[in-house]
């Protein structure tokens, strides 16, 4: 069997067929399920998580009992969708309800905690989800990059005390060139592929959407996959998904260029 094997860190790339425990990590910027057509489609939405059966999703962009929502709980919606749990984080006031971020995951947390950040054209903040072995957390970065910035140095303050391995993922508003992403890279391996565009959906030439590992915790899994789901119609983002598997599975380690 062909097998292409990256270096990320202390993760490794393992063959599939040495992979018995699997986690499925994916994220979404779902425009509030209005697709590129101008339909808002739950249903839609919950097709393309329901297609590669995460394990957890962290969302992006969705409204909670607005007026343009029609006050209906967006993320619910698609949680019901996909039969996960819900768990949603505000960051604005707006239009009646509430816009932020969110999680769906199959299996219910630990414990679920929520940390505000900045933002200048609208409050951001930031989901986390501990589970029994592994952290996931979710967030939308400010379009400023003095924002971006100061968010980050929010999340490496409170990462620091975690043992557990743990994954940020989410929307940075930032491409792989910039300083916010190389300033990243020092604390959290990308895991997902930044020469693969994610913006926007119909014809990517953007890469701005990531799921990374936290490097002082990062070898407790290893890396099987990674891709940029091929979706141009149901949300202005393309979603990415990332597979990964405990890393003692693996019966080798495989050393070559990262990404």
């Amino acid at each position: 069997m062909k097998k292409i094997f990256l270096l990320l860190s202390a993760l490794w790339l393992i063959s599939p067929v040495q992979a018995q425990h699997t986690l499925r990590l994916m994220t979404y910027n779902i425009k509030n399920a209005n697709g590129m057509d101008d339909i808002c489609n739950f249903q839609r939405v919950a097709n393309v998580i329901n297609n590669v059966s995460p394990d957890v999703v962290a969302i992006q962009e969705v409204d909670s009992m607005t007026n343009r929502s029609r006050q209906k709980y967006v993320l619910g919606e698609i949680a019901e969708r996909t039969q996960m749990y819900a768990y949603f984080a505000p960051a604005i006031d707006f239009d009646g309800g509430k816009y932020g971020i969110g999680l769906l995951t199959k299996q219910i947390p630990v414990r679920v905690q929520t940390i505000a950040l900045p933002g200048r054209e609208e409050t951001r903040t930031l989901i986390l989800a501990e589970f029994e072995d592994y952290i996931y957390c979710c967030t939308h970065l400010s379009l400023t990059e003095e924002d971006r910035m100061k968010s980050l140095e929010i999340v490496k303050s409170f990462t620091a005390s975690y043992k557990k391995p743990l994954f940020l993922a989410g929307d940075m508003n930032a491409e792989p060139e910039s300083d916010f992403i190389k300033e990243l890279q020092k604390d959290f391996q990308i895991l997902s592929n930044p020469k693969q565009s994610t913006y926007p959906a119909p014809e990517p030439k953007e890469t701005i959407d990531y799921i990374t590992a936290l490097k002082s915790n990062a070898n407790g899994f290893a890396l099987i996959s990674s891709q940029v789901l091929d979706e141009p119609i149901a949300s202005d983002h393309r979603p990415i998904l990332v597979e990964l598997c405990t890393a003692e599975m693996a019966n080798k380690k495989f050393r070559t260029k990262p990404y």
